[in-house]
C-alpha cells in the first residue's frame, strides 16, 4: 500500500491507496484519513451497470447485521426487477464482501446500508461526515470527490476516486487526533444526464442506541 500525504497544521494526512482489500484496515494507522482499494476487476460490471436502464437500479435504505448484506441484496435486486445474470450475482457479492470487510475493520456487528441512485446535485459541498468512518463505493457513474482542506474551505486540489474503487474516510466521531483535514463531495452532476449508483455504510456499534436516535429524530 502506498501512502500519499499532505501537511496540514503540522499533522500528516495521508491518503492509502491499496491494491487488495486488506488495504483498507489502513484506516487505523496514525495519520491516515482515507483508504482507497484501487481495484481494475469491476471492468464487466460497471459497463454492465452504465448500460442498464436507471429503474432497474436498486435503491435502499436499512440498519442490519453485516452477515444479512448478502440476502437482503439478493432480494432487493430481485424486487427491483434488476435483470437476473452474471454482474447482478457479482454485485451482490461485491456488496456482501464490502459490508463483511468494512464491520471487520470497524469492529462492528451492524451496518447502516445505503444504496442511492442520484441523478443530480447530493452533498455538492465539500465536508466531512458526522460517523466514526464511512465506506463509500460508486458502482455506477462518476466516483467520489476528495481534497485537502486547510481552512475548512473547498480543496484546491481535488481528486475523483475511480468507478468501483471502495473508499473508507474517517469521520468528525473518529476517536483519535488529529482531526482530519480530508473533505469530500459527491460530484456535481445535475444536467448531465449522469445516473450514479453509489453504496454507504456507517458503522453501528449498538443497535438498541441507535433505534432510539432514530426514533427521538
Amino acid at each position: 500500500m502506498t501512502l500519499q500525504q499532505a501537511i496540514i497544521k503540522d499533522a500528516a494526512i495521508g491518503v492509502g491507496v491499496a491494491t487488495s482489500a486488506d488495504g483498507l484496515t489502513a484506516i487505523s494507522h496514525p495519520g491516515c484519513a482515507a483508504t482507497i482499494w484501487n481495484r481494475t476487476t469491476m471492468t464487466g460490471l460497471q459497463s454492465w451497470l452504465e448500460e442498464l436502464e436507471p429503474a432497474f437500479l436498486p435503491s435502499v435504505r436499512t440498519v442490519m447485521k453485516a452477515t444479512h448484506v448478502r440476502s437482503a441484496m439478493s432480494d432487493l435486486v430481485r424486487a427491483c426487477s434488476m435483470p437476473s445474470c452474471a454482474e447482478r450475482d457479482m454485485l451482490v457479492d461485491d456488496i456482501s464482501t464490502l459490508a463483511d470487510t468494512f464491520a471487520k475493520v470497524m469492529n462492528v456487528p451492524y451496518l447502516r446500508l445505503r444504496l442511492d441512485v442520484i441523478s443530480h446535485n447530493a452533498c455538492r459541498k465539500f465536508h466531512i461526515d458526522a460517523v466514526d468512518a464511512r465506506l463509500i463505493c460508486t458502482y455506477r457513474g462518476t466516483g467520489t470527490q476528495y481534497g485537502i482542506s486547510t481552512d475548512g474551505q473547498e480543496p484546491r486540489k481535488v481528486f475523483t476516486v475511480p468507478t468501483g474503487a471502495p473508499m473508507i474516510l474517517r469521520g468528525t466521531l473518529w476517536p483519535n487526533s488529529p482531526k482530519s483535514g480530508l473533505l469530500h463531495r459527491s460530484p456535481p452532476i445535475e444536467g448531465s444526464g449522469e445516473t450514479r449508483l453509489v453504496l454507504v455504510l456507517d458503522p453501528v456499534a449498538d443497535i438498541a442506541e441507535h433505534q432510539r436516535e432514530h426514533m427521538l429524530h
